[in-house]
């Protein structure tokens, strides 16, 4: 593997070594006097590269909590090619970014390769720079997207979809990669968790969700998949060669031709709503669209908010909140087959609480505090962003004694932070019961558990993801007892991660469900 990987290394070398004489003409050196962070060794022209191509990890967020780790660099300074890039790996680091220098690291940095299809279109809420624009987007997102009340209004929509999802265990057992009656856990909350969220956002089902679905999973592939123009962005030669700006391209016609398909399908059935005797058109009728074409019908703010702003956003509402919730119940599930210990004890709470009901109601989750443990040590030990987002530096700024350079891309490793033995007892085993003390949360005030981010780019949707999360893990706990297939061990369960954007499992969990308390028939509602 690391011959391999020399090799990659040299021929990466040899390709760009027509560059090396534009780069060299350049003023280069220690970046002009500045006292950047530390960092591990650099070459000429690829930079910090080789470290990456030489680890023994694929996954970004892990070589770069190693190589913080062995440069003693809580905040570090990576070089990729062109592109500066400071990583910030502890508690205090990551204060420093999100607290004391949160508005110089407010914005977001734009892919050279993704840059045409932004600029082609209106961002949404993720990628919006700082300025007037994110600032509107942040206050009605947080007003009224996604506050507690219209959270709470979407209440019937989780739990018909939670008891939908356990009927769909109880009906699916199919024969799994090792011949026994199973379950694909993870594709069932999948689709769990984006049909909340788009019923939410337009009041039904999409009609082209698994098309939704693929063009989400290949966007996540395409952000994160390397190329050599991203890293070299004044090469023209290498920009021109590039596949990925078309992709790019194409796939944000792609995604806009389908967010022009949900807002038809939204007002065809709102229409249909009011047309009904009552005519009444309730608050999870109208749905998140339904306020953002009223408020873009309104107009009157700072910011006009245009159809394609409005496309921007319900996109950013539909991948944000259908992928990262999954992933993190898949995770939860995961852990706690590893851990016999924890997913009896979750049970058990559970089933004594709800006294034999035929299903889980949100009302039941207020007394399920081991259960809100268990989702909480899963968001420490799997955050499904584990970089968060990247930021870029505004201006030059001094964070720790060390000089950031202006339009610096900055990271802040959430995973490296959540396992940093300085701050986690035991911190790579899976121990609910650290959070017993309250005295720690997902807020964005502890820095030391930042799985939803912090600051003025903290995420938007915390409310409306732990909403969805718990319901469907007390569900699935409390309707079935779970077994591993094939005779295997807790310990033998394969927990590597798969590269993206949200770090999800290699391999499919697939499970043996056993109907513990009878699943109550399933309505023929649509909605």
């Amino acid at each position: 593997m690391e011959q391999v990987a020399s090799y990659l290394c040299l021929i990466l070398a040899a390709l760009l070594l027509p560059l090396l004489f534009l780069k060299l003409s350049r003023r280069g050196g220690n970046g002009g006097g500045q006292r950047l962070p530390p960092g591990p060794s650099r070459l000429p022209l690829i930079g910090s590269l080789h470290h990456f191509l030489l680890s023994r990890s694929p996954l970004a967020h892990r070589t770069m909590a190693d190589l913080a780790r062995r440069h003693g660099a809580p905040l570090m300074y990576l070089r990729l090619g062109e592109v500066g890039l400071v990583v910030a790996s502890s508690p205090a680091a990551a204060r420093e970014v999100m607290r004391a220098h949160d508005t110089a690291f407010a914005s977001r940095p734009w892919i050279p390769s993704m840059r045409p299809a932004m600029e082609r279109g209106a961002v949404g809420l993720v990628f919006a720079r700082h300025g007037p624009l994110w600032r509107q987007l942040r206050s009605v997102s947080v007003l009224e997207l996604l506050s507690a009340r219209r959270v709470r209004s979407f209440r019937r929509v989780r739990e018909d979809e939670a008891r939908r999802l356990v009927a769909a265990v109880a009906a699916a057992p199919a024969p799994g990669p090792g011949g026994e009656a199973v379950v694909n856990v993870g594709e069932l909350l999948a689709a769990l968790t984006t049909d909340v969220t788009v019923r939410a956002v337009i009041g039904d089902r999409f009609d082209r969700r698994e098309e939704f679905a693929r063009a989400v999973e290949e966007g996540g592939r395409l952000i994160t998949r390397f190329s050599l123009g991203d890293l070299f962005p004044s090469s023209r030669l290498l920009r021109f060669l590039s596949r990925k700006a078309g992709q790019a391209m194409d796939l944000h016609r792609k995604m806009f031709e389908l967010m022009d398909c949900a807002i038809r399908q939204h007002e065809e059935r709102r229409a249909a709503v009011a047309s009904a005797p009552d005519g009444t058109v309730k608050e999870e009728d109208e749905g998140i669209l339904g306020v953002l074409l009223r408020i873009h019908k309104e107009g009157g703010l700072e910011v006009p908010l245009t159809m394609d702003i409005v496309k921007s956003l319900i996109l950013d509402l539909f991948s944000g909140g259908s992928d990262t919730s999954g992933s993190t119940l898949e995770w939860a599930m995961s852990e706690l087959m590893r851990n016999p210990r924890a997913m009896e004890k979750a049970q058990a709470e559970v089933r004594s609480k709800l006294h034999g009901k035929p299903s889980v109601i949100e009302d039941d989750l207020r007394d399920l505090n081991y259960l809100k443990l268990v989702i909480k040590e899963t968001l420490r030990l799997h955050p499904v962003l584990p970089l968060l987002l990247p930021r870029e530096c505004a201006e030059d700024r001094e964070v720790m004694g060390y000089d950031v350079p202006k339009g610096a891309t900055v990271l802040v490793n959430a995973w490296a932070i959540g396992r940093d033995p300085e701050y986690w007892d035991d911190a790579d085993a899976f121990k609910p019961e650290r959070f017993e003390d309250g005295k720690i949360d997902y807020k964005g005030t502890d820095f030391e558990f930042i799985p939803f981010g912090a600051g003025r780019r903290m995420c938007p949707g915390t409310l409306f993801a732990q909403a969805v999360m718990e319901l469907a893990l007390a569900s699935l706990l409390y309707h079935f007892d779970w077994k591993l297939p094939g005779g295997m061990k807790p310990s033998e369960l394969d927990m590597t991660e798969k590269m993206g954007m949200a770090v999800k499992r290699k391999d499919d969990l697939y499970l043996r469900p056993v109907v513990r308390v009878p699943v109550p028939p399933q309505s023929t509602d649509s909605t």
